[in-house]
């Protein structure tokens, strides 16, 4: 039996997500809004009766087993903690603010490892990254420690909503380097099992102020970034470059990985790949499923997001198909864990602090050391937001 569905959100992406979990059978019991108006508007929208703007009032409600998070990243940390504590699964599209949060994240799942708490890192599922990672480890490109370089390059469209919200605050988790460059940092890892541990980033802003953004507010979340990853285990340099500042409404995104024999490339969804040895690029899958008119949602999820989301769900409900009243983890074994996405929020960290000092700098993964719970502890009495 699935589980019944908490949403926590009722911006754009939830208007996918909704009927995404519904084609694949879920039952969405509640969804949550910042104010009863927002909340309102968007379960008229997508036909769920409950609506409520008190976070508890979705946590507690008999039904809801299984929470979508997809609200402003402060809440993150507080909902999913207190969700975990009170039994429930977590799903949740980012990791907070910071290292802080994600730590906070991480310890709720430890304390309750029967319960699935998972990140929305949906390039994860994407079938062209799923078929790329499987031809690097059959050395499509000859060993995978031979692997030399990844390249990455990704163009969008203004990440920004029409009105002043917190996708313009960089403070508030907005802009490129945390709304796309997280999945990419995620992705790296995922593809070969390499971590970074040294980074050198550019993260800038650009436009400061838009039609309906002016005056006094001023846009501060970045629209541009330009980052390199020094990876362990070998000579591994990854390079990134997102770019939003133009006026294309195309989405384009390319990730190329060079080993020795060749390379391997995904173009958008589709998987390309050129063997030394040929010469010659072949085509090695295509995205039929490749639906145009979804390529994007009010310019924060592009297609591949979506589809991959789409495959996450997917194996999400298989795992729960597949015995009658417990949680089963093998369909969604590659999805991301709490613990990947506080490895993504220390490269991020390291980024930004790489990008303001202009230098190189080294990826350290906040672990919960006497000095650090206290830290933590001091963060979260500072930071605390009152539940409604």
């Amino acid at each position: 039996m699935l589980p019944g569905i908490g949403v926590f959100g009722t911006a754009a992406e939830v208007r996918v997500l909704v009927p995404i979990l519904r084609d694949k059978g879920f039952k969405i019991e509640a969804i949550w809004g910042r104010t009863i108006c927002e909340a309102e508007e968007a379960a008229k929208e997508l036909n769920i009766i409950f609506y409520t703007n008190k976070i508890d009032d979705v946590l507690l409600k008999k039904d809801v087993d299984l929470v979508f998070i997809f609200c402003p990243p402060h809440l993150h940390s507080q909902i999913s903690v207190k969700a975990l504590g009170i039994g429930k699964h977590v799903v949740c599209e980012r990791m907070g603010l910071g290292q802080v949060d994600a730590l906070k994240m991480v310890r709720g799942s430890q304390y309750y490892p029967s319960l699935i708490s998972l990140v929305n890192y949906s390039l994860r599922f994407l079938p062209a990254f799923v078929d790329m990672k499987r031809r690097l480890h059959e050395e499509y490109l000859g060993p995978i420690k031979y692997v030399s370089l990844i390249d990455v390059r990704v163009q969008i469209r203004s990440l920004l909503s029409d009105k002043y919200d917190w996708l313009c605050d960089a403070t508030m988790g907005g802009g490129v380097l945390n709304l796309i460059g997280s999945h990419i940092i995620d992705l790296v890892s995922f593809l070969i099992g390499r971590r970074a541990t040294k980074v050198h980033g550019v993260v800038k802003t650009y436009n400061k102020m838009t039609k309906n953004v002016c005056g006094i507010r001023q846009v501060t979340a970045p629209d541009f970034c330009n980052f390199q990853m020094e990876l362990d285990g070998g000579e591994v340099i990854v390079t990134v470059s997102i770019l939003t500042n133009i006026s294309s409404t195309t989405f384009l995104q390319e990730v190329l990985v060079c080993g020795r024999d060749g390379h391997l490339i995904v173009r958008n969804t589709d998987l390309f790949g050129q063997r030394n040895s040929t010469g010659k690029e072949e085509t090695l899958f295509v995205d039929k499923d490749n639906v145009q008119t979804a390529t994007s949602v009010n310019n924060v999820m592009p297609y591949p997001y979506i589809n991959g989301m789409c495959k996450m769900i997917g194996a999400l409900r298989e795992s729960f198909i597949q015995e009658q009243s417990s949680w089963v983890k093998e369909p969604v074994q590659s999805a991301a864990t709490f613990e990947h996405g506080l490895y993504v929020q220390a490269v991020l960290d390291a980024i930004r602090q790489s990008s303001e000092n202009k230098t190189w700098l080294k990826v350290n993964v906040m672990s919960e050391s006497p000095t650090n719970h206290a830290k933590i502890m001091t963060a979260a009495r500072m930071s605390a937001v009152v539940m409604h």
